[in-house]
């Protein structure tokens, strides 16, 4: 009963901390505490009559959900109390008023680092810097003026070559851009401002030069680290190396390659480079084995000093911390010759860790680790029953990556809203692999503390196995359909499927109708997609740089014009479709708004079919991307249409035409509007034009953001769009005086229109949204 009590307490706290997503959350957790204490004191006084003692003298008293309840309001207030603000001297303070982009005024920012420098996708080195001063660059002299005191986190991005050899600890002095992070500017895309808050830190430094002020040798874990992964990677090359590390000590911890990475992810198998539960239950399953003839005391000490020198190297992830905790659990179990209960211990582990950190309630990977061990806990034991036919390894290989992803794949619709198809059977299959890596990678990291080359020649055994492994998640990973994309789901939707499992998990009733729920909770995704692909129409014009890029959805089929850049492509378009659920695109239109050959496209056919591709751009200065495009169309059955100046394209919901390739101009025809897509013009482009009346009046305008006033003033459209808002407030009130509505995309984020409705910026919704929450 007392743990039964414990248990109730802790999902108190966890409940008011998730509440924090609603409005008055903890007043909803207190209020849900009450209704169960009155609900199961009628029970129990229904059962004393009934003469049934069993149930109410174990289930916990009504005085309990109460006291649940109230540390559920606790919870919610004590998550407010700890949400990471800006001090008077943060570094953030210093980035320069209305500019969130590259500010030109250098800064030199002195501090401490704070992580080893990582690789990013761009190939910079990143760290955290723990800011103590900063002085502002003269521009005539270019040297440093009056030193400023700062503190706070920082988050620096520098030249490859000038983080090679930074270690933490040193005190550096970086010269460079500071810039306040962007909240996401298109749906489905990175929220980098938020991500930067979670780690405490409000600015960023685009850095360009690094002066080490002083260079001490500081021990620390992170050289206990990189010692076992230079040896593995000497033992092994690239990209095994890393990999085994990875498999070993977590992927924060090493520079995996990033298409490594991304192959593990697409496939479903995210989970074997992150260091947690299954990495700690090997360790100490290694050590207790290995001094099973010693006394429980020696295990005790030998499996603490293995799970704390594991919890060090891994740099203390949620994930490891609540693996750590449980395995703690046990030896003390072992110690005192007790039966661990594991549900009691993971809601223990998880609120201990709330306790510390209350933000890491909406750290993903903290969610996905403890639904994982929780379907772990509560679902294998009811699946390998079920499958009692089979022989019970094989049972069990198959109830183990069923259970885990039954939980987490609610969390997954709802961030990613991608199915990974073949996940359970890649799991299933690749599980021999994964656990002989795993076992393999810890115990040549061991050697390699102490002789490198020795953990090398151990870790060289392991080529073979990661090698397989590697082309088993390479062979899933380019089977057709590999992923499947549903749209992320609603919040209500995910509550709903939840409610089902939890139902299954404790109620008899739907234990037996466990079936029922399933085709309920498929349902639940399912017919929401179908009614949005056979109703919706939807025009969205992404927040890029300097192209227009619109997608327009009807009915299900899907039009894309323009890419962009590769880092539109990969960053905006595909999570946005990905969200979207679209899994593949009926027509693509590209026009010539970039003058060089640098687009997105072909980062799109990596990942997305495209059935029609309609080229207007193939122009000489271009054509190796032209070439590249082509040559990829056909691994997905598309088409490649090349089109000259005038030439019409319908898509049945769209009428598009290139009028001008030089300017460029395109005009579209969607459902008895009119847009119009001019590039960026030269002033005197722009007065000859205008002058010629070569352009139609559109209903919508998207241009430059140079050419805003004269296009608008000129052709008087209903909505202009453009790119930023960098314009001359004398303009702005010009602007405002006519009938025109404005929006820019670098400010208010991408710009939506739907029949129905009026044209709505996404960060504006998002507010909205949330402010409705």
């Amino acid at each position: 009963m007392i743990q039964a009590n414990g248990v109730v307490i802790c999902l108190g706290y966890i409940l008011g901390l998730l509440f924090t997503a609603v409005p008055f959350g903890g007043v909803w957790v207190l209020i849900l505490g009450i209704v169960g204490a009155v609900f199961l004191r009628r029970r129990r006084i229904t059962q004393k009559t009934k003469a049934a003692p069993s149930n109410w003298q174990t289930n916990p008293k009504p005085i309990i959900w109460i006291v649940a309840g109230l540390i559920g309001l606790f919870a919610s207030l004590y998550f407010q109390w700890r949400l990471p603000q800006p001090g008077k001297n943060d570094i953030s303070q210093f980035v320069p008023p209305g500019n969130n982009n590259n500010q030109e005024q250098l800064v030199i920012v002195r501090g401490e680092v704070a992580s080893t420098p990582r690789l990013t996708r761009s190939q910079r080195g990143q760290f955290w810097l723990q800011v103590k001063a900063l002085d502002e660059v003269k521009k005539e002299s270019n040297s440093a003026g009056m030193s400023k005191g700062a503190t706070g986190k920082l988050y620096v991005t520098v030249p490859l070559l000038q983080a090679t050899g930074l270690s933490p600890g040193e005190q550096v002095a970086v010269t460079g851009v500071l810039y306040k992070p962007k909240a996401a500017s298109n749906p489905g895309s990175f929220d980098f401002q938020k991500f930067l808050r979670q780690e405490g830190a409000f600015a960023g430094l685009i850095g360009k030069q690094i002066n080490i002020l002083e260079e001490e040798d500081k021990w620390g874990w992170w050289k206990i680290g990189e010692r076992i992964v230079r040896s593995q990677v000497r033992g092994l090359g690239i990209p095994e190396g890393p990999l085994v590390s990875a498999m070993v000590l977590g992927s924060k911890a090493v520079d995996l390659p990033y298409e490594i990475r991304d192959l593990f992810v697409q496939a479903g198998l995210a989970h074997a480079l992150a260091a947690s539960g299954f990495q700690t239950s090997l360790i100490l399953g290694v050590v207790l084995g290995l001094t099973r003839r010693t006394r429980r005391v020696t295990q005790f000490i030998l499996g603490s000093f293995a799970l704390i020198l594991f919890l060090s190297l891994t740099g203390f992830q949620p994930a490891v911390l609540r693996a750590v905790i449980m395995g703690f659990a046990a030896l003390i179990a072992l110690v005192l010759r007790r039966k661990v209960v594991q549900l009691g211990s993971l809601m223990l582990a998880a609120t201990l860790l709330l306790l510390f950190n209350p933000l890491w309630i909406w750290d993903l990977g903290f969610q996905l680790s403890f639904l994982a061990t929780l379907g772990l806990i509560v679902t294998v034991s009811p699946l390998t029953q079920r499958l009692n036919w089979l022989p019970p390894a094989i049972a069990s290989l198959i109830a183990v990556p069923l259970a885990a992803t039954i939980w987490t794949l609610p969390v997954q619709l709802y961030t990613f809203g991608v199915v990974p198809t073949y996940s359970i059977l890649l799991n299933i299959i690749s599980t021999p692999l994964i656990s002989i890596i795993s076992i393999g990678g810890i115990i040549s990291a061991i050697p390699a503390l102490i002789l490198p080359d020795a953990g090398g020649v151990l870790a060289a055994v392991l080529h073979y196995p990661t090698d397989w492994l590697i082309k088993l998640v390479e062979f899933f990973s380019n089977l057709p359909g590999n992923s499947v994309a549903v749209g992320t789901i609603s919040i209500w939707q995910l509550l709903a499927i939840y409610a089902l499992i939890i139902s299954v998990w404790l109620m008899r009733w739907w234990q037996q109708r466990w079936w029922f729920a399933s085709v309920i909770a498929v349902a639940l995704v399912l017919i929401p997609v179908w009614h949005s692909a056979s109703s919706l129409f939807k025009i969205t014009v992404l927040a890029a740089d300097t192209e227009p890029v619109l997608v327009i959805q009807n009915q299900g089929r899907v039009t894309l014009i323009n890419s962009g850049d590769e880092g539109t492509g990969r960053y905006t378009i595909l999570p946005f479709l990905q969200q979207q659920g679209v899994n593949q695109i009926d027509w693509a239109i590209a026009s010539n708004f970039q003058s060089d050959d640098s687009n997105g496209w072909l980062e799109v056919l990596q990942r997305l079919p495209i059935k029609v591709f309609y080229d207007y751009s193939a122009t000489p200065d271009n054509i190796l991307a032209s070439q590249a495009i082509q040559k990829e169309l056909p691994k997905s059955k598309g088409i490649y249409q090349p089109l000259s100046l005038g030439q019409t394209v319908n898509t049945g919901s769209a009428v598009v035409q290139l009028i001008n390739d030089q300017l460029p101009v395109l005009i579209m025809q969607i459902q008895n509007q009119s847009w119009l897509l001019v590039g960026n013009l030269k002033p005197d482009e722009l007065r000859q034009v205008l002058k010629n009346k070569a352009l139609p009046q559109p209903q919508v305008l998207w241009c430059a953001t140079e050419s805003l006033k004269d296009l608008v003033l000129a052709l008087q459209p209903q909505i202009a769009i453009a790119p930023n808002a960098d314009l001359d407030p004398k303009i702005f009130s010009e602007l405002s005086q006519s009938q025109t509505k404005l929006f820019f995309t670098g400010r208010d984020g991408a710009i939506q229109w739907t029949p129905k409705g009026e044209f709505e910026a996404f960060i504006q919704a998002s507010e909205n949204r949330a402010s409705v929450l």
